[in-house]
């Protein structure tokens, strides 16, 4: 079983990104990721409708943390402190050593790679630091991008975890997993 413990906040760095923890001035940035219709296309979740929701989803991914439920990185690039995107482990279960893989960029970061580094540290540390077994990605049949980071990355999709999948919730859906 795993001993997660995201105290001290675990700072991540790569050739152009540096990813750490989502803070309040993020709220802009968080407000459009989370409203853009681009971003949000192959995402089910409630759109952000003001600031207020960003903060709110702010300090609930900080409480988060706080509780050792789940890590949330904001990236931003090395010379300049502003969230372009985030990258997250949640649905963490313990008993069974695994857990979910989620990422998103404002639409002007897409194609220049940096997901791609982003996504390479995240998995090193969820393996290496976390201990994971195995880390999942629910994800949009359609998501194209998507599919294509995780099969560069070695991940491949799991048709017997999607087959116990409820099919009327998630009629779209599919299943892509990588285990250590």
């Amino acid at each position: 079983m795993l001993n997660i413990n995201f105290t001290p906040f675990p700072y991540l760095e790569t050739e152009r990104l540096y990813l750490r923890p989502l803070k309040t001035e993020d709220a802009n940035e968080i407000f459009i990721l989370r409203s853009d219709e681009s971003v949000n296309e192959f995402i089910e979740r409630p759109r952000a409708k003001t600031i207020d929701d960003a903060l709110q989803h702010i300090e609930k991914i900080n409480n988060n943390i706080e509780n050792d439920e789940s890590i949330l990185w904001a990236i931003s690039m090395k010379n300049d402190p502003k969230l372009i995107g985030t990258i997250c482990l949640w649905n963490i279960v313990k008993e069974k050593d695994h857990a979910e893989i989620g990422y998103e960029l404002l639409p002007q970061f897409n194609g220049k790679g940096l997901m791609q580094e982003a996504f390479v540290k995240v998995i090193e540390y969820g393996f290496e630091k976390l201990q994971l077994k195995t880390i999942e990605a629910w994800l949009n049949v359609n998501n194209l991008r998507s599919i294509k980071i995780l099969e560069k990355n070695n991940f491949k999709r799991d048709l017997e975890a999607e087959n116990k999948m409820d099919k009327t919730e998630y009629t779209e859906m599919i299943i892509y997993s990588l285990t250590r």
